[in-house]
């Protein structure tokens, strides 16, 4: 599968970047006009070792700007993942509503990514190539169930790397864009358990810390290792602290 960057059908055309729009029109589609100038300067300018990349090893960075690429990431992941769907011939077993809602959520997941990659500016990491060769998209049930999985794991690596965040706009902004990702979550298990009480349905028993009630957090580290199968490229989480 092509890189993102390179414009392919996995990217669904997201590379025009945000340069097309100019930086107020982009916060303003966003919904993060309260985000200052200064907050956009942050990471750009966060004092850490520079990052080494190699062809097959990607770091992450330290501080804000390594949980940033994470999140940055993980949104590449999944807008690959909607535009894969939507390009499948699976996609035709949705109905007009569901499909609907499929393109949404890629276009939002697009806006999110554009907008880590916005804030990071040369500290962003470069696109990755997805590897979805062992993700089934052959029936309605395996796109919701594996559409969940990824935003799951989005609503956790955000709800581990919160606390983490010494920037305090940034970590206003993440707690915005987890609440979206926990929504598009229960979307998709709704949509594949439509009101029941079975197991898994809208935030299902899977995702939850039993002696608080609220959504998993993960580390960065462990997010890797869950994300990693869908990328091509190694990444490393290792100069992201955890305490």
């Amino acid at each position: 599968m092509n890189q993102l960057s390179t414009g392919s059908a996995a990217s669904g055309g997201s590379n025009k970047g945000t340069s097309a729009v100019g930086r107020r029109t982009f916060l303003r589609f966003a919904g993060l006009s309260s985000i200052s100038a200064l907050t956009l300067t942050t990471l750009a300018c966060e004092d850490h070792k520079p990052i080494v990349y190699d062809p097959n090893f990607i770091d992450l960075g330290f501080g804000d700007v390594g949980i940033m690429n994470l999140s940055y990431a993980q949104e590449q992941l999944e807008v690959a993942f909607y535009s894969t769907v939507i390009e499948s011939p699976a996609f035709n077993q949705l109905s007009a509503e569901e499909k609907a809602l499929f393109v949404d959520l890629r276009d939002r997941e697009r806006t999110h990514l554009e907008l880590f990659r916005y804030l990071l500016g040369d500290k962003a990491i470069p696109m990755l190539t997805p590897n979805f060769d062992n993700i089934k998209i052959g029936s309605r049930e395996e796109i919701l169930k594996t559409g969940h999985t990824f935003e799951d794991l989005g609503v956790a690596a955000l709800n581990g790397a919160g606390r983490f965040v010494t920037d305090m706009e940034l970590l206003n902004l993440s707690g915005k864009i987890v609440s979206v990702e926990a929504r598009h979550a229960a979307l998709l298990r709704d949509l594949l358990h439509p009101r029941s009480n079975m197991p898994g349905s809208f935030a299902g028993d899977d995702i939850i810390t039993p002696d608080t009630g609220l959504d998993r957090a993960l580390y960065p580290q462990q997010v890797v290792v869950l994300a990693q199968p869908y990328i091509k490229e190694r990444i490393t989480a290792e100069r992201i602290p955890v305490q």
